[in-house]
Formats: C-alpha cells, structure tokens, sequence
C-alpha cells in the first residue's frame, strides 16, 4: 500500500483522484443556513427612490 494504491490518500494524490479518502472543502450554496426556526432578521424590501416629477 502505498503511491500505487487508489484506496489509500496517498494513492489517489499520486494519481491525482479524489474521492471517499480524499475528500474535498464544497461550497454548497451562497445562501446562509439558519440553525433555529426564526433566528434570522427579517430584511425588509428597498423601495425605490422617489422621481421627479415635471411641471404639466
């Protein structure tokens, strides 16, 4: 077991694989998930700024 071992870590560094052995840091989604049921604020919407209005 060693280098040429696909089972082993080293074996799939050397083979340049990943898998069960070798896992990888994935970044599932750019959303934050709440821990608790209500522990997030409530963001209210942006309203859009107001226009000017011309004479008639």
């Amino acid at each position: 077991m060693g280098r040429g071992d696909k089972r082993t870590r080293r074996g799939k560094i050397f083979k340049g694989s990943y898998g069960n052995t070798r896992k990888q840091e994935t970044v599932t989604s750019s959303k934050p998930v709440a821990s608790k049921a209500g522990t997030t604020k409530a963001v209210a919407p942006k309203k859009a700024p107001a226009t000017k209005k011309g004479k008639a």
